[in-house]
Formats: C-alpha cells, sequence, structure tokens
C-alpha cells in the first residue's frame, strides 16, 4: 500500500501500467478461485425459478422479450435490463444452471476490477486500491449477491454503478454536456437494472469531496497527502448540488416506478409491514449488524427475521451511542477526509434497503444489501490502515504480508460461505442453524422436504415454524394441508381458520394463500359432512381467484 509511483524509474523492470496491470490480473485470478465452485451449483427453488427456470417471457429472445422486459413489473420491481441479462443467458446457454452462475461471476469479477481502476484513477494509490477491492471482491458477505442467480441485478447495477464514479471523474476533469450524458446514461442504465443504487447522486457528491477535491480546490485546500496529484478545478457547493439534479430527476423516476412495481404485485402494506417504532428500532440496530459482519463475517445467514417488536432500550441506545460517536469521529476528521466519505457512502447507500419502508419478505437485513455500501467502509478501513502505518513508520513487508493474510482468510470464509448454496436443503439448514428462531427458515426446510416427497419430515419443521413465529401464516396453512389431507378434518380447519385470520387485515395483498386456505378448508367441511360450509368456502376461493 505504499504511495503511487507517477513515472518510471530507472532500473525497475516493470512500469506503474505493468505493476496496476499485474495487480488487476491478480484480483481477478483471486475472485474466479474463490468463487469457482458455484459453476457446479444448481438453481435455488426461492426466485431463481420465477425468475429465470419458469419465466416463459425470458426464453426466447425477441423484440416481444424486450417490450416485455420494459413494461414488465415482475416481482414487484421495474428491471428492465436485468431480464434482458437474463434472456440472453436462455438464449446462449439455455436453462444451465452452471453458466448462468458464471456469468454473475464474471460480473463481480468485473465489478472488483473496476472498483481498483475507479479507485486508482482518482487517487493514484495502487496499495490501498486493491486492497479495498480485493476486500470487496472476496468477503463472504457478497457471496448471496454472486451465488443466487436471480441477484443478477444486484452485480449488474453495480457495473453501471462503477462506470458511472469512473465516467463522472472524466466529466468533473474537463466539464462538457456531452461527458455529463454519458454520466446520466450510465446511471440510468444502472437503475434499469437495479434501484438499489438510487443514492449514486449522493455519493457523487462525496466524491466532489474526496477524491476529486472539487469542494476544496478553489480555495487552495491542499489535499496532496490523500490524492497526490489529482485534485480537480473547485466549484462551489451550490454549483455542484445543482449540477446533480438531473441525476435526482433520474432517481425520482426511478423511486416513483419501484413504489408503482410494489403497488401493482400489491406488496406494500402486506403481512409484513411493521410500525414505524418497529421499524425504525430495526433500522438502528442493523446498522450496526451490518457493519459487524463487515468486519467480522461469521454466522451469515440466508434470512435474518425482523423482529415483532422494538428492540431491548439497552440495545437500542448502545447501538444509536455507537452509530453517533462513528459519525462525530468521522465528521471531526477534516485531515481524513475519506474516513467521512467511507462512513457516509456506507450509511447512506444503505438508506434504499435499511427496512424505514418495508418491502421485502419480513426480513430486518440480508448479505447482498452490503454490496454497494460496503465499499465504502472497505474505503475508509484500507486508507485508515495506510495512513496509520505510516506514522509508525512500519516495514513495507508487513503491510503487505498482513493484507495478503487477510485476503486469504476471506477467500476461506467466501468458499465456506459459498459451500452452503450448493442446494436448497443446505442453504436453509444453514440458516436456521446459525439465526436462532428463524421461522422463516424452518418453514422453507420444510417446503424443501416436502417437495422431495418426504411429508413427515417436513411436518415437524412447519410445526416448529409455527412455534417460533404463530403470527407467520404459512406454515399453519401447510399443516392444516397436511391435516386435511390425512383425513385430520377438525385439526386441518383450527389451523387453516389461523392462516385466514392471520392474513385477512392483508388481503388484498395475499390472494394466493388465502385462496389456498379456503380451497382446503372447503375439502376439511366435505369430510366431516357439513356442506353448506364447503360450499360457503368454494365461493371464497373462487372470489379471490378474481382480478381485483
Amino acid at each position: 500500500m505504499a504511495r503511487p509511483q507517477t513515472s518510471h524509474q530507472p532500473g525497475r523492470v516493470f512500469t506503474p501500467g505493468m505493476r496496476h496491470a499485474i495487480l488487476g490480473l491478480v484480483l481477478v485470478g483471486l475472485t474466479l478461485t474463490a468463487y469457482a465452485p458455484v459453476r457446479q451449483h444448481p438453481f435455488i427453488h426461492i426466485d431463481d425459478y420465477g425468475y429465470v427456470v419458469n419465466n416463459v417471457h425470458i426464453q426466447q429472445l425477441n423484440w416481444d422479450t424486450v417490450k416485455w422486459s420494459f413494461t414488465s413489473f415482475h416481482y414487484a420491481n421495474w428491471d428492465p435490463l436485468t431480464w434482458l441479462s437474463h434472456a440472453l443467458d436462455c438464449y446462449f446457454f439455455g436453462l444451465d444452471p452452471g453458466q448462468h452462475h458464471e456469468i454473475s461471476l464474471l460480473l463481480h469479477a468485473l465489478n472488483a476490477l473496476l472498483l481498483f481502476w475507479l479507485l486508482l484513477q482518482a487517487t493514484g494509490y495502487a496499495g490501498r486500491s486493491f486492497a479495498a477491492a480485493a476486500l470487496f471482491a472476496l468477503h463472504p458477505c457478497n457471496v448471496e449477491a454472486v451465488a443466487w442467480v436471480a441477484e443478477r441485478k444486484t452485480v449488474l447495477s453495480m457495473v453501471f454503478f462503477l462506470l458511472t464514479l469512473i465516467a463522472y471523474r472524466w466529466y468533473a476533469r474537463r466539464p462538457a454536456v456531452s461527458r455529463y450524458l454519458v454520466v446520466a446514461i450510465l446511471f440510468a442504465l444502472g437503475l434499469m437494472s437495479k434501484p438499489q443504487i438510487i443514492t449514486l447522486p449522493c455519493v457523487l457528491l462525496l466524491w466532489d469531496y474526496w477524491p476529486l477535491g472539487r469542494m476544496f480546490a478553489s480555495r487552495g485546500a491542499d489535499l496532496a497527502g490523500e490524492t497526490p496529484g489529482h485534485v480537480l478545478a473547485g466549484r462551489s457547493l451550490s454549483w455542484l448540488l445543482l449540477e446533480k439534479l438531473p441525476l435526482l430527476a433520474l432517481s425520482a423516476g426511478s423511486a416513483f416506478l419501484t413504489m408503482k412495481a410494489q403497488w401493482v404485485n400489491r406488496t406494500l402494506g402486506g403481512l409484513n409491514t411493521y410500525s414505524f417504532p418497529v421499524r425504525l428500532s430495526s433500522v438502528i440496530v442493523s446498522y450496526v449488524r451490518y457493519v459487524g459482519h463487515a468486519f467480522w463475517p461469521v454466522r451469515l445467514s440466508f434470512f435474518y427475521p425482523h423482529a415483532r417488536n422494538t428492540a431491548p432500550a439497552g440495545q437500542l441506545a448502545a447501538a444509536l451511542l455507537l452509530l453517533l460517536l462513528i459519525t462525530w469521529l468521522a465528521l471531526a476528521s477534516r485531515n481524513r477526509r475519506y474516513f467521512a466519505v467511507g462512513w457516509l457512502w456506507f450509511l447512506g447507500t444503505l438508506v434504499p434497503m435499511i427496512g424505514l419502508i418495508q418491502l421485502g419478505n419480513g426480513e430486518a437485513m440480508t448479505d447482498r444489501f452490503g454490496y454497494v455500501p460496503f465499499v465504502g467502509l472497505f474505503i475508509a478501513v484500507c486508507w485508515g490502515v495506510a495512513d496509520w502505518a505510516g506514522r509508525w513508520r512500519f516495514s513495507e513487508v508487513w503491510l503487505p504480508a498482513g493484507t495478503m493474510a487477510i485476503l486469504l482468510l476471506l477467500m476461506f470464509a467466501t468458499r465456506r460461505q459459498l459451500s452452503y448454496w450448493s442446494d436448497d436443503l443446505t442453504l436453509w439448514t444453514h440458516s436456521a442453524e446459525v439465526v436462532s428462531n428463524n421461522a422463516m427458515a424452518e418453514n422453507m426446510i420444510g417446503e424443501t422436504l416436502a417437495q422431495r416427497g418426504d411429508r413427515e419430515s417436513a411436518l415437524a419443521h412447519f410445526q416448529a415454524a409455527a412455534s417460533m413465529d404463530p403470527l407467520f401464516p404459512f406454515p399453519h396453512l401447510h399443516i392444516g394441508i397436511y391435516e386435511e389431507e390425512h383425513h385430520q378434518p377438525r385439526e386441518a380447519i383450527e389451523q387453516l381458520q389461523k392462516v385466514i385470520d392471520l392474513t385477512q387485515s392483508a388481503a388484498d395483498h395475499m390472494p394466493a394463500i388465502r385462496n389456498e386456505a379456503f380451497v382446503h378448508m372447503s375439502f376439511a367441511y366435505n369430510q366431516i359432512g357439513d356442506y353448506a360450509n364447503q360450499e360457503k368456502y368454494l365461493a371464497l376461493a373462487a372470489q379471490e381467484r378474481q382480478p381485483q
């Protein structure tokens, strides 16, 4: 992580450009090696089948596919480029899961390379840029985004996120309308891949602060210690804010389309919408948990259930105090601007996914949401450690050696985390083991076993899920169906009635589960000879199937 070499020195075998190219090749090689087993993985039933395997709209590549991609709100999102990406995979590879995984892996490796190039060009530091990009490439929290085919949207949107930042420096060096249009187009392409990058205009403002130094160069501020030789011409804050308005308009349009997609698919205001105090409490605690996962990535899970009540007062106060303390330290470090940029990058880019608006399946947090935000933490850490080592005059050998040791440990952790994605049962079993009271994981284990024909074992997991979270309707549905099919009609009616009661307030958002509950309720009443109720629930099922 030494300071950059700005010119060729006599006696050196490699020029700086050659050394940078070698570091880039090493970075890609480490990434592909760490993720090599993903080529042998199947599709995961949750979302992979809905996104790809059973999605007839992308099984062929023609004008209808393009039209559907840009007009569909399938899976409650507007991600046209992601759908086209999946369609291209199907066109070239069919439904071979290994090759779908390979494309996601190549995109992740490309993201690592782009991040290295972005940081190198913006700051001039090769070692620090390589370390930050390698942490991104090899961090086990990113396994979910790479190993889950349905999350192609995450890795694809990151490509355009990084390209936009690279193009923004190109624009800032010599502002012109044509260059700004390139920035805007790349940003729009990213939003059409996944709206998670909606906060990019704010990241660009941070980038103006550091490393570009556009906020300070006009006042003669000296950033040479942080970005040697890379300070650009300064602009006033008002100009920099106005400059971002067209990009903010793109963000607003993406937000509107996302909310419309959620509304059309009836996922807003559904079963998993919690009160604002509960959501706010979860946000504060989750921010700290994300930081913990970034620095100590153990016991990672595919699903982290959302608490139905606010966190204990002591835990909430401690989490809030820690966040405020780090924020104060970041803002107070005027001579270490990378600290503020890295921390605010993390806080800001996580806002769309942090849960203030509950759009998911009841998760408090999820590993894939750290794919973009963790980059900010990696920047702060790599620059901070290098500066600390420089002040204490550490040997030039120790820092690279320590960096490689950490990267090797991360490679091992990533390989291990990747192994849990080898099939559905392994994935959900691991989630149940590392997160206590994980009703979703227990329910999904039951569904996976039921699909494999092991109904008796599945029942035990459905019962465990119902016990962990009595307000979760799906295990009650599965238990009710099991009881009805095994000619226990009264037990079935009891379970199915719970499903109907639990989904009543979200009836408009959960037609499928209610329809299934009504159908099997009618079957159960038939078994006890109550034909009036049989007809009643058959009619309710038919009503539930009617378009709203």
